[in-house]
């Protein structure tokens, strides 16, 4: 779901374009670089930047490029702090451990819609969890690990059902009940009879 370059101004009219957060300078080296063949997680930082520099919202950013809260929060930090530079400098690999900013992208991950991701379906489970974090950041754990740190941090995939007594009460009263008829009555039977005959 990433963009294409054709979606940013070229790096020739960069210089000219006035933006929100980066110098024509760091614009125009930021649109270079989105030109050349990048690993989609470096493009996506220089996206990110990017439609931060255009105006755009953190939660339009995540949804145009289907990046977490954490993930687009950090980039748009750091172009504000005017180090848009050093999009490559923080490298792409995986870390020995899982730390901080996994934690929180894992916790932003659960309080929100998979929806709001670009997936079909309304739920999170441990098994997309792992998957989307690993493509998200490079570390891959398992199922099994995911539902060990949400536990840990109070967090769950499953959704609460809050139905309250009352209500369980009266959807139980709302039961439709099927039982056998009783026969028609003699004289009754013999009406619709003479009704159909005559």
């Amino acid at each position: 779901m990433s963009h294409t370059t054709d979606q940013f101004p070229n790096s020739e009219n960069a210089e000219s374009a006035s933006g929100k957060l980066l110098t024509p300078f760091q614009r125009k080296s930021l649109l270079k670089k989105l030109q050349t063949d990048l690993q989609p997680k470096y493009r996506r930082r220089i996206e990110i930047m990017l439609l931060a520099d255009q105006g755009k919202s953190q939660t339009q950013i995540c949804k145009i490029l289907g990046c977490s809260y954490h993930m687009a929060r950090y980039w748009i930090s750091v172009a504000k702090a005017g180090l848009a530079h050093q999009w490559q400098e923080q490298p792409i690999g995986r870390p020995k451990s899982v730390n901080e900013e996994y934690l929180q992208c894992l916790k932003d991950l659960v309080n929100h819609s998979p929806r709001e991701y670009g997936y079909p379906f309304q739920n999170w489970t441990a098994q997309w969890l792992s998957k989307h974090l690993a493509k998200e950041m490079g570390i891959a754990i398992t199922e099994r690990h995911i539902s060990r740190l949400l536990k840990q941090m109070g967090l769950s995939t499953k959704q609460k059902n809050h139905i309250s007594r009352q209500d369980a009460d009266s959807r139980q009263d709302a039961e439709i009940t099927i039982k056998d008829l009783p026969p028609p009555c003699d004289s009754n039977l013999q009406l619709i009879v003479n009704f159909f005959v005559n």
